[in-house]
This record gives structure tokens, C-alpha cells and sequence, in this order.
């Protein structure tokens, strides 16, 4: 049975349909998803990401504990900034893709993607026993939710006297909106400036009314699964079980600059990733374009010539440009003259560099 989230009966209420996703009974969308993601490209939306996990780790060696845990120098962190890493095993395949907040001297909060927080969650406790730290998963003691677009921080500003226009993107810091003690980052999923607002599972439901309520002369939409999707898709941004997998390594990604090998001691998958840091992936992550209407799918081969060369990770229409887009594996050197095979018809598809869609700043 899929478990709700603090604010289900407000999407029951906005009509909005809910589907299981990681265990988690979610908004996909609440109307149409291309109006939803519409809305955050020119104005604002407002997500409920609370299926979330939040593992914080405490003490004296926290820092070093997750330098040796996971792949990135996050000791070096300093107090209020935050950092993209990932969380690998033995052989350097991808567990996780996590962001991980200083939130002091000797806290740091882990923000592991719903289908892996309690995998994330026990490995960092078996990596963590030889520190003095403590693994704590309170993901059950937090909502989040977040809000994206050009015009989230005018929004949010109603809403607060936190310095957001001080807050550099990936931080954060502790503030109250609408009254509500809040960890206010800089951070997102879609390719747009915004924030996440970490709150107590109580005050999700007023704060997401107050929000609401902010955002309306902004033109603030409630928005899904289905656009957070597609905005992510566009952004470039891999989803975990799509762009990664544990059989895939960060190198495999193009995101080996998240592996920092110049940090003291050892880490889980070094060896590993050492020896493949040099090479040249036998295929690499790459974004198409689809020349026609079809939509390349999760799953589709791409083929060259007829022969397939390799494989479509997440694809969808893109409102940004008009046309469908996908994000595939594809073999290494095979760069034109390339077609995604839909249900047996071979459509043309040009490969181009991530990502698609690059916000003004």
C-alpha cells in the first residue's frame, strides 16, 4: 500500500491524480502537465517532495565518516553550502545520487532519492561504525516542499525575512516562512532557480495554503510528478533506475567531476573508479532530438544503419523546444545519422549535447 505524504488530502482536494512512485502515493499532476511545467519555466510552481529521504549524520568525525563514504569531499563543506555527490559501491556503481547540507560544525543532513533512502540509509551506518558519528534517518520527521521558477523568490519573499537574495545556489539556511521554522535551500530539480523548504510534518499543509495563497498574483501553479519530469528531462538531469544504476559509474554518467580522488584517506569504490577515470566509456550519455512527433521512450533502442548502437534512458514531448526529447546511452563515436526504434519505425533523431534548456540567469 502506497504511503501519503502530509499534504494528500490537499492534492485530493485540487484534484489532482495520485500514483504510487517509490511506495509513496504522489501527485502526478493536478491538470494538464505541459501547463504545470509552463508555469515554472515563466513564473513559479509548487512541488510536494516529501517521499524524500533526509539522513543526517552528527559528531566529531561526520564529515570524515562521509568523506569515506560516499564520493565527494564533503568535510571541506563549509557550514550552510551544500553538494551534489553519490554514493557507490565496491566496484564504483552508482547506489545513489544524493545532495548532502553542512547544516553546522558537526551536522550534515543526506538527501537520498525515495526508492534508495533506507538502502542509503543502512549503508551509510555500516560505513560510518569506525567514526565518531552518528547515523540518524529522520526522513519520518520531515516534509518538503519546493518551490521553482523565475518568480519563486519574489514569492517567497512575502513569505519571509530570510536573506534569499544573499543565499548562493546550493545552500542553505535555517528561517522562518509564514512563521514556520524552515531549512530554506537554494536547490532543485528542474532547471530553474528555487528553493526547498525542509519543515515539520505539521506545518506542511499551512505553509503549502500560505504559498499558495503568495503565489497566485505570480501566477504559481501546484505541479506533479509528470512536469517535475519533463523539467528535470530538459535540464539535463539524470533520474535515478534511468541515467543511473549500479551497474553504471559516475565516468559512465559524464559526472565523474563529482568524484574527488585529491581528498585525504580512502574511500567505498576509490580502487575502482581509479581504474576507469582515464578511459573512454564504451558508451557515452548524451541528449537527442527527435526530427518527427514520435516520442523516443525509456527502453527504445537508438540504432545506426539499422543496427542498434544504444539506448533511450527517459524521453518526452519538450514544451521549451517544441519537440520530443530524450536522454540515451549511445555508443562512443557514433554521433550521426542515428534513429530511435519506435514499435519497429526507425525516427530520425540528431544528437546533442546536454542539456537541452539553460535558463537565463
Amino acid at each position: 500500500m502506497s504511503r501519503p505524504t502530509p499534504l494528500r488530502d490537499v492534492h485530493e482536494s485540487l484534484g489532482a491524480t495520485l500514483t504510487d512512485f517509490a511506495g509513496w502515493l504522489m501527485p502526478l499532476r493536478y491538470g494538464s502537465e505541459a501547463a504545470e511545467h509552463r508555469a515554472v519555466r515563466e513564473a513559479a510552481g509548487l512541488f510536494d517532495l516529501s517521499h524524500m529521504g533526509e539522513i543526517f549524520l552528527t559528531g566529531p568525525q561526520a564529515g570524515e565518516a562521509l568523506d569515506f563514504a560516499l564520493v565527494g569531499h564533503l568535510s571541506a563543506l563549509t557550514p550552510g553550502r551544500a553538494r551534489y555527490t553519490m554514493i557507490v559501491n565496491e566496484r564504483g556503481g552508482v547506489l545513489d545520487d544524493l545532495i548532502v547540507y553542512r547544516l553546522g560544525d558537526e551536522e550534515f543532513m543526506v538527501v537520498a532519492n525515495a526508492s534508495n533512502s533506507e538502502k542509503v540509509g543502512n549503508e551509510l551506518k555500516i560505513r560510518a561504525k569506525a567514526y565518531d558519528a552518528v547515523v540518524e534517518d529522520r526522513s519520518d520527521q520531515y516534509a518538503l516542499i519546493a518551490v521553482q521558477g523565475p518568480r519563486s523568490q519574489e514569492i517567497l519573499a512575502t513569505l519571509t525575512d530570510a536573506d534569499l537574495g544573499g543565499l548562493k545556489y546550493y545552500a542553505g539556511l535555517p528561517g522562518l516562512v509564514d512563521g514556520r521554522r524552515a531549512l530554506i535551500a537554494r536547490t532543485g530539480y528542474t532547471g530553474e532557480d528555487g528553493f526547498e523548504l525542509f519543515v515539520a510534518n505539521q506545518d506542511a499543509v499551512p505553509l503549502w495554503h500560505a504559498i499558495t495563497a503568495a503565489g497566485e498574483p505570480y501566477g504559481l501553479k501546484p505541479a506533479g510528478l509528470s512536469s517535475r519530469d519533463t523539467l528535470r528531462l530538459e535540464a539535463g538531469m539524470p533520474l535515478y533506475g534511468n541515467e543511473l544504476s549500479a551497474e553504471l559509474t559516475p565516468f559512465d554518467a559524464g559526472l565523474g567531476r563529482v568524484v574527488k580522488f585529491d581528498k585525504p584517506g580512502d574511500f567505498v569504490g576509490r580502487s575502482a573508479l581509479e581504474a576507469v577515470k582515464d578511459d573512454t566509456p564504451k558508451r557515452r550519455l548524451v541528449g537527442l532530438v527527435a526530427r518527427g512527433r514520435r516520442v523516443p521512450r525509456h527502453g527504445y533502442p537508438v540504432t545506426k544503419d539499422g543496427a542498434v548502437v544504444g539506448e533511450v534512458t527517459s524521453g518526452a514531448p519538450s514544451q521549451s523546444l517544441g519537440k520530443p526529447i530524450a536522454m540515451a546511452y549511445v555508443d562512443t563515436g557514433a554521433e550521426s545519422g542515428l534513429a530511435v526504434d519506435i514499435r519497429g519505425s526507425h525516427e530520425p533523431v540528431d544528437l546533442v549535447e546536454l542539456p537541452f534548456y539553460r535558463r537565463n540567469k
